[in-house]
């Protein structure tokens, strides 16, 4: 046996987030490359700037905070790859890095938690719900209204145990919180309600993971392509390619939501959902549009883009500059 084969394989280094759920997510995808490569994989722990900064994140200006210093760990060859939630990604990709897989998504509902098991219709006038989102605080404001009724939205920040502290201690009637990530970290049993789609749309590329490599990485970049979900990626790239025509960075008060549509057994359309607008939720411009399954990357951008034009058409830009904190 030669010296080679007795020297074991050097681990892929893996790069993340710091939080619970990043590391959660990350350790996921570890244990599928682990699976597929049959290498050793270690979590490199990362610090971003989305992750020490006080500020909300529409005030961050959202676009990248919690993504750039992984892609620089990426280029500088500190980490071989690095997992992402995908709608904190930038809509545009750097020409050296390479989005390898898109993994299939998880739930991507928003959810509330409210204390004494309350759901949505049952908090009391006033009720103080807790969310770090101008899309969330659009379109539970603008839910409230259409039923008569009234809620202040608090604007959050911290992780998610953080966030349902915030109830647990009195101090909100309820948070709204990604089903995503209470699935990811265990804590999905403590969901008052799911809300649907129809009341809340989620942000774009929600629930979905991004596994990135530098673009010179092909060789790990074909065995990173094995996790890769082609249904996820064409309903994630449609959201994104919506939210890039609009303009807008992942902070923006925009909602996005493709699925894909069966006649009996046979899936044969994707339907995509929009929304844009103010916070206070006074306006909203929601729109949708439907088109045979994307077959390829640029039938899903072009999805995208026609429904963007015509939120736009409908005065969505304006929206959009009404999304102040």
């Amino acid at each position: 046996m030669t010296e080679k084969a007795l020297r074991p394989e050097k681990p892929l280094r893996l790069g993340t987030r710091r939080s619970k759920l990043a590391m959660a997510q990350s350790g996921q995808v570890a244990d599928a490359v682990r699976e597929l490569t049959g290498r050793p994989v270690e979590l490199v722990e990362i610090t971003t700037y989305g992750d020490t900064s006080r500020e909300h994140l529409a005030q961050m200006g959202g676009t990248g905070v919690f993504v750039t210093a992984l892609r620089d760990a990426l280029l500088a060859g500190e980490v071989d790859f690095a997992v992402h939630s995908l709608k904190d990604l930038p809509t545009t990709q750097p020409d050296d890095l390479t989005l390898a897989a898109v993994p299939r998504r998880e739930d991507p509902r928003d959810v509330l938690i409210a204390r004494d098991g309350l759901t949505f219709e049952e908090l009391p006038a006033g009720a103080r719900v807790g969310t770090g989102s101008p899309r969330r605080m659009a379109q539970l404001n603008a839910y409230a209204r259409s039923h008569g009724r009234t809620i202040e939205t608090v604007p959050i920040r911290g992780n998610i145990d953080t966030r349902i502290g915030y109830v647990s201690g009195g101090e909100l009637d309820a948070v709204v919180l990604a089903a995503a990530g209470l699935h990811r970290i265990g804590r999905i049993g403590e969901v008052t309600e799911f809300l649907s789609v129809d009341t809340v749309l989620p942000a774009p590329g929600q629930g979905a993971l991004a596994v990135e490599c530098a673009a010179v990485n092909v060789d790990l970049a074909a065995v990173l392509a094995e996790l890769d979900d082609p249904y996820t990626r064409a309903a994630v790239t449609a959201e994104r390619s919506l939210l890039a025509a609009l303009e807008a960075g992942c902070s923006a008060p925009v909602g996005a939501l493709a699925d894909l549509l069966a006649d009996g057994q046979v899936v044969n359309e994707m339907r995509l959902r929009g929304v844009v607008g103010t916070t206070d939720g006074s306006t909203l411009v929601q729109l949708s549009t439907t088109g045979p399954v994307p077959t390829s990357h640029g039938d899903a951008i072009a999805l995208g883009r026609e429904l963007a034009s015509e939120m736009l058409a409908k005065g969505a830009a304006g929206l959009m500059g009404e999304r102040a904190l």
